[in-house]
């Protein structure tokens, strides 16, 4: 059954007149998104009188958000449980993180943000995927958006100075639509925008939408119906009038997560929001490759956060667990601390891999571009096997729904939803290594 976005009853949001601690402790499953305390990181107008670079980040701004994200991680972790059993989004964890200044950390300078880079953004979602994988996949791809508006200002100015200014008031998070169900790779959208006097009207459905209850705007990728079609990106309203969710979002993990289906029937774009049409598709140029290196890290980064977390579970276990045939927890034996060090190496590993090439994509460093899809890879993979292992060595204790290790391993393995399919990766890599070998 779905649901009319506009169609949510006001009464039904979360109050925006308490702290955190007093708001309830149960969030509303139909709630939109709070008005909260006006963020000084954003002024919503473009240009900051500052005379530093616009490109270059406010350090001290990132600083004082990221001085912050130990509260919200605890904050995050305190109710992730109850979300991950009930499937209700998150929304007191996406305002205590707005509320850290962590949503708009990536607002560039010429904006009035911070201007966060990929190395702060990696930093952030890898915390933050250990209070809790939902709100770190959420936060990620509103992030993802405001960097590639500070690189390309693809966005209308007056269009993104509305989300500038929806998120002084609160939480407004962002998304790309492109996934629909059946579609098979290099086909046209099958959504259709449909010339309406001065604008377009968009038909379709989108699926996987990462947050979609709670999206203040939605990039929706559409073709147009003309002769001959054209492919662009059409910036919809979260709560336009004909927009429906279409609540199935089902997973194992990832639960509060949202990703349910974007239902659109006759939706109004006014034709200042139609963007890139007669243009390269979205999935061609330089700014695409370096949009999926920025999508590349990140979701890594909150897969490592994950594996992080199910690592302290497990150091705190083996602390404290002393089975009845021994006289000393098990981390005193050599088999188990070998056994947490291999663990500790392959995240290690990750991390340095994911941190590091963060830092040489900052440079613009070109080659590093073409190297976050196997990074991607190897990073889940390593998250995945880590958790995998953790569960192996607690047994039984690892797998009952009374401790965390065993929702862990539900959102790495549920991570892939992010990550392109193996062989593409494999592939694509391959293919790059033959063409190295065949240069003089």
């Amino acid at each position: 059954m779905t649901t009319r976005a506009a169609d949510r009853p006001s009464s039904d949001r979360p109050s925006s007149d308490r702290s955190p601690e007093d708001r309830p402790t149960v969030d509303s499953p139909t709630a939109r998104r709070s008005r909260t305390t006006p963020s000084a990181s954003i002024s919503g107008q473009p240009g900051s009188g500052r005379p530093e670079s616009d490109h270059s980040p406010d350090r001290a701004a990132v600083e004082s958000a990221l001085a912050g994200l130990p509260r919200v991680v605890d904050l995050l972790a305190a109710r992730a449980e109850e979300h991950d059993r009930d499937a209700t989004f998150p929304y007191q964890g996406i305002e205590a993180v707005h509320e850290a200044g962590l949503l708009t950390l990536t607002v560039s300078r010429k904006y009035g943000g911070p201007g966060g880079t990929l190395t702060d953004t990696v930093r952030v979602l890898s915390q933050l995927g250990r209070g809790d994988a939902s709100v770190a996949v959420v936060t990620a791809f509103t992030l993802l958006r405001h960097a590639a508006q500070a690189r390309r200002a693809d966005w209308p100015t007056a269009g993104y100075r509305k989300l500038l200014t929806e998120s002084r008031r609160g939480p407004a998070l962002v998304n790309t639509l492109w996934a629909e169900p059946g579609a098979q790779p290099g086909e046209l959208p099958r959504t259709v925008a449909r010339r309406d006097g001065d604008g377009w009207l968009l038909t379709g459905r989108k699926t996987y939408c990462t947050g979609a209850e709670a999206l203040a705007w939605m990039a929706v990728t559409a073709r147009t119906d003309e002769a001959e079609p054209r492919i662009g990106t059409f910036l919809v309203r979260g709560e336009s009038e004909g927009l429906e969710i279409d609540p199935t979002w089902d997973q194992l993990g990832l639960r509060a997560s949202a990703g349910h289906d974007v239902v659109l029937d006759r939706v109004r774009v006014p034709a200042d929001l139609a963007l890139g049409l007669g243009g390269r598709g979205p999935g061609e140029g330089a700014e695409a490759e370096l949009s999926r290196a920025w999508h590349d890290l990140a979701l890594s980064a909150v897969a490592i956060g994950v594996a992080r977390a199910a690592e302290s579970w497990l150091v705190r276990f083996l602390g404290r667990r002393t089975p009845a045939n021994l006289t000393e927890p098990l981390g005193t034996l050599p088999r188990y601390r070998c056994a947490l060090g291999e663990i500790e190496a392959q995240l290690i590993g990750a991390e340095e891999l994911v941190a590091g090439l963060a830092a040489r994509v900052d440079r613009g460093e070109p080659d590093a571009v073409a190297r976050t899809g196997p990074a991607h890879l190897l990073a889940t993979r390593a998250a995945t096997t880590a958790v995998q292992q953790a569960v192996a060595l607690t047994g039984n204790p690892g797998l009952s729904r009374r401790h965390p290790l065993e929702r862990y391993l539900r959102d790495v393995l549920s991570s892939r939803v992010h990550l392109a399919a193996e062989e593409t990766v494999l592939e694509a890599a391959g293919r790059a290594a033959l063409e190295r070998g065949a240069r003089p």
